[in-house]
């Protein structure tokens, strides 16, 4: 599909995130204005609350975009989602009618401050990445006990905290934790020093569902897509997660970017996942192409200093889709619900340069990485700023997501106030 036009002049650069062909869905609030619903096209925000009420959509009787987040239009499932997409490619295209009536309630991207484009119902985090997994199995077990036995039957995941996904731009605090490093005889209560970051990608439940389903029909539930970052604790982990999995190493913060794409704006850049080892049960096979060509980078930038590229790598290079997650998810007959948050696992690629964490570009601390300002990196040190970037190139444009971006702060001198 080639670049669609439109009169929104700064949408039709090639290089530019937002396209017509995108039309990504974001909460957005100006100076002394509530946050509400809107969409990216070019370097604007098109204000679908005020276009609502201006009787320029009409999906349903009752309004869908009175509310600061997105969560009543996925709840009207995937018939409306494409008439919304098919009313708002009306609105904006080059030509349209209803310009005049449209341009007032465009409002500037660098006037706006972003809000958490949805309400979290629940947040499950993967380990679906091959690389990642066979990296990270080998700094720990060797590479002949790198990934668990199950690992290439099954997507493995645990239960996040919807409580700690923020969107892009907030702060990151460094957490206290339990430790028990090898030099302690018992643990101790201190702050992380081995916080780390993980580069996926998160899936959006849109239509809810109760009971088993396909890997097709979870694709059907998906609505969109955001980048992700799930900060680690990497020191608190390693002591806890012995029997049951990550617990308070994974609690501090999911960021999210801050704009949703869309699966519609996603489809021209639809790839297969890898080729398997072992044939998957029938329940978890592909049906199609399920993952997605999106090149995506990290960038860590020290306070008051330039960013550095640390590591680039691709959508397609994860081992299991997010639908193939998601059917999984409800193999035991759990509900899934709008708003429901999947993220990936990390996205490394075979290269070290294609390593999505810090504990893999630097081998668990014991090769620190070197940045454009010559300072080195084991794992993150308070100030530095990570970005998380993605974007699908198509026919003569680009589908971005924004970026995804967390300072981290000092950890509190004392958590408890005494």
């Amino acid at each position: 599909m080639p670049m669609m036009k439109s009169w929104v002049t700064s949408a039709n650069d090639e290089a530019h995130p937002f396209p017509l062909n995108n039309l990504p869905y974001g909460v957005f609030s100006t100076e002394g204005a509530e946050p509400r619903c809107g969409v990216a096209i070019g370097d604007m925000i098109l204000d679908v609350c005020a276009a609502e009420a201006e009787g320029l959509i009409a999906l349903s009787d009752e309004p869908l975009f009175d509310l600061p987040f997105w969560n009543p239009l996925m709840e009207e499932g995937p018939a409306v989602w494409t008439a919304l997409r098919d009313r708002l490619t009306s609105l904006l295209a080059d030509g349209s009618e209803d310009q005049t009536r449209v341009e007032p309630l465009l409002v500037a991207q660098d006037d706006a401050e972003m809000h958490m484009p949805f309400a979290v119902s629940e947040y499950t985090d993967f380990y679906a990445g091959r690389h990642h997994a066979q990296n990270v199995g080998t700094m720990f077990r060797g590479p002949e006990n790198a990934l668990p036995p199950n690992w290439l039957h099954i997507p493995i995941g645990y239960n996040g905290r919807a409580s700690s996904v923020v969107v892009s731009d907030t702060d990151i605090r460094r957490p206290w934790g339990q430790l028990k490093g090898p030099n302690d005889t018992v643990p101790r209560f201190a702050p992380s020093q081995r916080f780390d970051i993980e580069l996926e990608m998160g899936a959006i439940v849109g239509t809810p569902s109760d009971g088993p389903i396909s890997v097709q029909q979870a694709d059907d539930n998906i609505f969109g897509y955001v980048l992700l970052n799930d900060w680690s604790a990497r020191d608190i982990q390693a002591w806890e997660y012995q029997p049951l999995g990550p617990f308070q190493a994974k609690a501090t913060a999911t960021s999210i970017s801050p704009w949703i794409v869309t699966k519609a704006a996603l489809e021209p850049f639809r790839c297969d996942t890898p080729a398997r080892e072992f044939e998957l049960l029938d329940h978890l096979q592909d049906c199609g192409p399920m993952l997605y060509d999106i090149d995506l980078s990290i960038t860590m930038a020290p306070k008051g200093k330039t960013a550095t590229t640390i590591a680039r790598t691709n959508y397609n290079e994860m081992y299991y889709s997010a639908a193939q997650q998601l059917a999984h998810h409800t193999t035991s007959g759990c509900p899934m619900n709008t708003g429901d948050l999947l993220g990936s696992g990390t996205i490394s690629g075979p290269e070290k340069q294609n390593r999505g964490s810090l504990l893999e570009l630097s081998w668990g601390g014991k090769e620190p990485i070197t940045l454009d300002t010559g300072e080195t990196r084991s794992f993150i040190e308070d100030g530095d700023t990570l970005t998380l970037s993605g974007a699908a190139k198509g026919d003569g444009y680009t589908i971005g997501f924004g970026d995804c971006t967390g300072q981290v702060l000092p950890a509190l001198d004392d958590p408890y106030g005494r």
